[in-house]
């Protein structure tokens, strides 16, 4: 009998399971807490967690891993060159200190507009060689015609020696600017993901495991491991992808909304007709515009782990995360005695000075700390102080600026009370210590005349609230989250009604589930294992390939020329399509592809040449994942641009071919 593995390494735990593929059904499963900055340490625990009589059957893993996210949000890539081709604005902000930009690029035709400068290239590529461990690079128009990339290439690669991405290879969307940060960011991350990759390899042969390995990809679909290393960019967010995918696998429905209560956030997406929604724009990840294709989604940072704390009578969620204060009695040897007995300094109230509120060192090596920095941070150690303790230490009131700049700087981490500890007070979630929870709830409630089961009940409404509001919020897009607040605490007599089931995943997500149906009117759905639904989700990802295909009219005028549309532009002016059409002599049919650029002169034959290359494309790429053409659904969509009033042959004619298939070896949804 065989078996697959799914991992999944998540903000807060790294989950695993064993699916048995005759019928799909898991058959064991395991959580242990993800290891930073590392996750491999974190899956190994889990795996140790398995049978291992299991382990010598799998033939299929998958891995879903925030490693790329987290390396760009902290921006410990690789150093990258980037290099832009064309005449367009650079911004003043830039990813990295190494880049030029040389004249070269193409028009919207895909026709030269500026021979490229080689000489400028090369000589900025032998320069920092030395600086750098990859390059990028982005021409003007490379999704009309990447020859301009694909020279710069070769002479880059032949000169140093180093990888390079074109941006043309990620995305074939407009916008050379963000191609060209898609393209850096790629780069970035392509040295840590093969050392990643080659790692989790080795720990699976040292295991007996002899297995082909996909990776999840941020759009919901799962990709060979050898793209993976040449694409890594596109497994960022593959974590919410994975509960996305694995929750309408779990509940057998194709059309859904997804929440997944994780430790660390919130997340809300939705599947439809067995496809992830996808975000229109491309996905930002540390505040940079990508063309990465990945799904829409909705983020908040409420979690299991949000910091609950007051300020005069009110309670205070998030949005900072904070260890469990009944994980952190099970970590620490006598924390709970400490909890109980810890007093909060009078004066100013504020999330660092909360009489539940201890930190601790993390294993991270502090690199030019200020002297009020180290002060503090020379008095924080491997046991929990509070506040108070460290009042006493200093002789003097510690700064909660000092203390939050430690935290961002992840030199200490912050324990306190979250929704996990009320969950427990209520015994609805009992992982842990439920005597350090109520020890919390009792402290935090006294001041405002409230119980620990009052107290825990109210902070369970709230976040309650807060995942009802992140639903509508993505449902309805543009609605002003007051509104919704409004509508959620019964103003008006009105209520939200959802007409599409909603699944619930996270090991807490089903607590809140009785909250949520009294809030909105829908069906909520926990499916059996909805606490490893992401280690679902990156098992039975299915292998989708998108190809865009855009066939171009264009007017030759008199002058001889077409007219000129800027790179950010969709289609040209409506004006200059008219003054085009009035000074017509000839009308040619551009079809742009992934693979090349072809012109005809009669529109039938343009279409059906399209059809014909986006077809291959597609079938090539599922053949080449290890697919049967019989295992491989095509759907096509068209979208036509012409003016209203319009009896010619379109202006632009778009055709998006998705294939969609199960990897071999994969599990039947």
């Amino acid at each position: 009998m065989h078996f697959s593995l799914g991992i999944d390494a998540g903000g807060t735990y790294t989950d695993a399971v064993i699916v048995r593929d005759s019928d799909g059904v898991v058959v064991e499963s395991s959580k242990a807490l993800t290891t930073y900055p590392d996750p491999l340490p974190g899956m190994k625990n889990a795996i140790d967690r398995l049978d291992p009589g299991y382990l010598g059957d799998i033939k299929l893993v998958s891995v879903s891993t925030t490693l790329s996210t987290n390396t760009i949000l902290e921006s410990t890539g690789f150093p990258v060159g980037l290099i832009m081709v064309g005449d367009y604005m650079v911004p003043e902000k830039l990813p990295t200190d190494y880049w030029v930009a040389v004249s070269g690029g193409h028009n919207s035709d895909g026709e030269e507009l500026k021979v490229l400068d080689l000489d400028a290239v090369e000589e900025f590529a032998l320069k920092v060689q030395s600086k750098v461990s990859a390059f990028a690079v982005s021409s003007y128009f490379s999704n009309r015609n990447p020859e301009h990339e694909l020279s710069v290439k070769k002479a880059v690669k032949e000169l140093t020696g180093h990888p390079i991405v074109c941006g043309h290879e990620l995305s074939q969307d407009l916008g050379a600017y963000e191609r060209a940060i898609t393209a850096f960011l790629n780069a970035q991350l392509i040295p840590i993901t093969h050392r990643f990759i080659q790692a989790i390899i080795k720990e699976f042969e040292s295991r007996g495991i002899n297995a082909n390995m996909l990776m999840l990809k941020c759009d919901g679909s799962v990709v060979g491991i050898e793209e993976a290393l040449e694409k890594p960019i596109e497994t960022i967010f593959s974590g919410p992808a994975a509960s996305l995918v694995g929750a309408s696998h779990l509940s057998r429905l194709d059309t859904c909304a997804v929440i997944d209560v994780g430790g660390t956030s919130t997340d809300v997406a939705m599947m439809q007709n067995g496809l992830p929604e996808l975000s229109g724009s491309g996905a930002v990840v540390g505040g940079w515009q990508t063309r990465v294709k990945a799904i829409r989604m909705e983020t908040s940072a409420t979690g299991g782990d949000s910091h609950i704390w007051l300020k005069g009578d009110r309670i205070n969620i998030g949005p900072r995360r904070a260890i469990p204060l009944c994980r952190a009695s099970v970590m620490y040897p006598g924390f709970r005695e400490k909890l109980k007995h810890n007093r909060v300094v009078k004066g100013y109230l504020c999330e660092n000075i909360q009489v539940t509120k201890f930190f601790v060192r993390t294993g991270f090596r502090p690199i030019e700390l200020k002297a009020g920095e180290r002060e503090i941070y020379r008095h924080i150690g491997k046991d929990p102080v509070s506040f108070g303790d460290l009042l006493i230490a200093l002789k003097k009131r510690p700064s909660p600026s000092i203390l939050d700049s430690l935290i961002q700087k992840r030199l200490i981490q912050a324990i306190g009370f979250t929704p996990t500890d009320a969950l427990h007070v209520l015994g609805e979630y009992t992982e842990w210590d439920v005597e350090a929870a109520r020890t919390g709830a009792y402290l935090l409630g006294r001041p405002l005349k409230q119980g620990p089961e009052d107290f825990s009940t109210e902070v369970k409404r709230r976040v309650a609230r807060n995942i009802a509001e992140d639903l509508i919020a993505y449902l309805i897009e543009g609605m002003p989250r007051d509104e919704i607040d409004r509508v959620l605490k019964g103003k008006n007599f009105t209520r939200f009604r959802v007409e599409i089931p909603v699944v619930l995943l996270g090991g807490p997500a089903g607590a809140y589930a009785e909250d949520l149906r009294r809030l909105i009117n829908a069906e909520f759905v926990v499916p059996e294992h909805a606490d490893v639904g992401n280690a679902v989700g990156a098992l039975v990802g299915k292998g989708i390939k998108r190809v865009e295909i855009l066939i171009k009219t264009r007017f030759v005028t008199r002058s001889g020329e077409a007219p000129a549309v800027e790179e950010h532009c969709v289609a040209p002016e409506s004006e200059i399509i008219e003054d085009a059409i009035r000074q017509e002599k000839k009308t040619e049919f551009i079809v742009f592809s992934p693979s090349e650029r072809k012109i005809f002169e009669v529109y039938a034959e343009a279409v059906e040449y399209a059809e014909k290359i986006g077809h291959q494309l597609v079938m090539d790429y599922m053949i080449g994942a290890g697919l049967g053409k019989e295992d491989v659904r095509i759907d096509v969509s068209r979208k036509h641009l012409a003016p209203s009033g319009w009896t010619d042959v379109p202006l632009e004619t778009k055709l998006v071919y998705v294939g969609i298939g199960i990897p071999r070896n994969n599990l039947t949804v």
